[in-house]
């Protein structure tokens, strides 16, 4: 299989994942949002070293030790997925996996963004056509709301930004992830500590079936992590932005369909204008890219031009 269809693979796997675990975290009830995240990090910190323990491959520990830079950006990418693991599970556990689904189908916009800001891209006029319908449906939502989807903003910007440092920073799946969940485990263990001593722990205390759902939260963390880094590693940015729209369609399917959450006409509206700039974001993404297959590259440019996702 070639690299770029095992990213396609990776990033499918990673998304369909993503769109059903609304009802995974609804079992872990009556556990709170901090204690399912802190049950995350450090179970994803003990699958992950299994995995890495079976693979015989720690030595890598000690090449990263002399990469400060490397270093420094995974600590940016453990926030970053912090704050989103965070968010997210407050969303769904509050009856707004609604506004969850919101987040993530503005998170290719939200690329586009930091494309702009981060990386001085210029920006082609479709794409300014699409930003400015995303602008209106989070100004329709807003009113619908009553406020700004301050939760669905926040999910779509922290994940936007952790696809950004995990594509520059390019390292092995199971190696990233590994270090990002071990930065975060000291505080998540302190916090889990700390919650045990005041009695709030529901871990081991309600049932065997909640404690090994709350274990294996770990695993269902990492596993489609580890696919996204995967694929994050193997496809174009812009790729990897399209494959991105599988799992909040599922997610909103769950929110609308299995958790019946509400969608008055002028949320529907809101969401509508969404779907029509991503539309316009993908047509536009789509004929940019078979102009520039159509337009020959000079020899040398093509020899000294990695390719995507390299």
């Amino acid at each position: 299989m070639t690299p770029l269809r095992l990213g396609y693979l990776y990033g499918l796997s990673a998304y369909l994942l993503w769109g059903f675990f609304p009802l995974y975290l609804k079992l872990l009830k009556p556990a709170g949002p901090m204690e399912i995240l802190a049950h995350r990090i450090v179970w994803s910190v003990v699958f992950v070293a299994l995995l890495l323990a079976a693979m015989r491959n720690i030595g890598f520990l000690r090449a990263l030790a002399r990469r400060p830079r490397a270093l420094a950006g995974i600590v940016l990418a453990a926030a970053l997925v912090a704050v989103n693991w965070g968010t997210y599970i407050y969303g769904v556990n509050s009856e707004r996996v609604v506004e969850t689904a919101l987040g993530y189908f503005i998170n290719p916009l939200v690329s586009v963004l930091l494309g702009v800001g981060v990386l001085r891209e210029r920006l082609r006029p479709g794409q300014w056509v699409a930003l400015g319908v995303g602008a209106g449906a989070v100004a329709v939502l807003t009113v619908d709301y009553g406020r700004l989807p301050w939760l669905a903003l926040t999910l779509a910007v922290s994940f936007a930004a952790y696809g950004l440092v995990k594509k520059r920073l390019g390292l092995p799946a199971a190696e990233g992830l590994f270090v990002e969940s071990a930065v975060l485990a000291l505080p998540a263990l302190g916090y889990l500590g700390w919650l045990a001593a005041d009695g709030g722990a529901t871990f081991g205390h309600v049932s065997i079936g909640h404690t090994a759902l709350l274990v294996l939260a770990g695993a269902a963390t990492a596993i489609p992590l580890l696919f996204f880094a995967g694929a994050a590693n193997r496809l174009p940015l812009t790729a990897l932005g399209m494959l991105q729209y599988v799992a909040p369609i599922l997610q909103l399917a769950c929110g609308v369909l299995i958790f019946h959450e509400p969608m008055p006409p002028a949320r529907l509206a809101g969401f509508a204008l969404v779907w029509l700039a991503l539309l316009v974001f993908t047509v536009d993404a789509l004929r940019h890219s078979r102009r520039a297959r159509r337009t020959p590259a000079p020899a040398d440019l093509a020899l000294a031009t990695p390719g995507p996702g390299r």
